[in-house]
């Protein structure tokens, strides 16, 4: 073959290589680039993933910048069934006076369209109300109620004062045991009177996502908590949804409008001294000695563990620890608080059974 077709061969060879070398380059370019969009892809749907499953974990107790509404309720057994207790995100039980709790429910962002019967002021539970940064609802107060409400400066709705729009009566109940509302009703009332309906403070409990099991810790299929001789409360763990029933006095608490029983995912009781006012009425009024720390339980799951409450003073939030120190984390979903006497009797069932010991006194060594 002469030079030039030699010369010839060479170049379309040099081109062929040439050729399929930017072929090859454009399929290794082009499945690096498949590899990196599926990279990209695969990464944005984990990121959609995480974020739904964060959606999905989110607290569903305390959320949004609602700002908590705290009401009085009536607990005379005359006043029962209570209606709303289960719309509560918290519920504080405390002694009055004769030996009768009252309560004071907190909601959040709730529509509840009964709330009652609703009841008189006292001074302590504006501790409670204050540390959740809470419009306070009551119908009537003590006088130390109605002195501390002015020096804290509480916004406050107070049914005695209202036009009639707020409260009304309700004919299944006899007075003083049948003043109801509604949440609609008290928040317009509180728009009237310029009081904040948004808040931007952490809630007093430390909510998880996360189920909280206290695995090491002891059962605690109920328990007994006597508030007074007259009153005392009893929790059954109901193992299948997973809460608490409520029983006062032997009886199973239920709700007004529905009928169903008044449950809670959480109790925890602080064990802390109640006494008698020595003031001119002479209706034996209470005071509460709640500054300071005190021991207490958390039951949740059926499970219960001793902790320590601790509240430094009357408008700092109650902060509670297990017995190392850490502020205990509380499980998603509604709670009850039962403050009682640091001598109460406390029952947890079942009872912690010991190990007998061996009797060897008769025995031949």
């Amino acid at each position: 073959m002469e030079k030039g077709g030699t010369k010839f061969l060479i170049c379309i060879l040099v081109v062929l290589i040439l050729v399929a070398g930017g072929v090859l380059g454009y399929k290794i370019l082009r499945d690096k680039n498949n590899a990196q969009n599926q990279t990209e892809t695969q990464a944005e749907e984990a990121d959609e993933a995480l974020v739904t499953e964060i959606k999905q974990k989110e607290i569903k107790t305390f959320k949004g910048n609602d700002r908590p509404v705290a009401i009085m309720y009536d607990n005379h057994n005359q006043a029962w069934p209570q209606a709303g207790l289960n719309k509560a995100y918290l519920v504080y039980e405390i002694i009055v006076e004769g030996g009768e709790t009252r309560l004071m429910a907190l909601y959040k962002g709730a529509d509840v369209s009964l709330i009652g019967p609703v009841r008189s002021a006292r001074h302590y539970f504006l501790d409670y109300a204050m540390e959740n940064d809470a419009i306070y609802v009551h119908f009537g107060w003590s006088p130390q109620a109605e002195s501390d409400i002015k020096k804290y400066a509480i916004h406050n709705i107070n049914g005695i004062y209202e036009d009639g729009s707020t409260f009304w009566r309700s004919k299944e109940k006899y007075a003083p045991h049948n003043a109801v509302t509604s949440m609609k009703n008290l928040l317009q009332s509180a728009k009237t009177k310029g009081y904040r309906t948004t808040s931007e403070k952490e809630s007093v409990l430390k909510y998880t996502a996360d189920e909280i099991n206290l695995e090491d810790a002891r059962t605690a299929t109920s328990i007994t908590i006597p508030h007074s001789d007259l009153q005392t409360v009893k929790y059954e763990y109901d193992e299948e949804n997973k809460v608490y029933k409520r029983f006062a006095r032997n009886k199973q608490q239920t709700d007004w409008e529905t009928s169903e029983p008044i449950i809670t995912k959480n109790v925890i009781i602080t064990k802390c001294d109640n006494y008698t006012l020595q003031d001119t009425e002479n209706k034996g009024r209470q005071g509460l000695k709640n500054i300071g720390t005190f021991d207490g339980y958390y039951l949740t799951n059926g499970k219960v563990i001793e902790i320590k409450c601790i509240k430094n003073a009357r408008n700092e939030k109650t902060v509670y620890q297990d017995l190392e120190g850490n502020e205990i984390q509380v499980n998603d979903g509604n709670t009850w608080i039962n403050i009682c006497p640091v001598n109460a009797n406390i029952v947890i069932e079942p009872a912690i059974q010991e190990t007998p010991v061996e009797n060897t006194a008769n025995v031949n060594v």
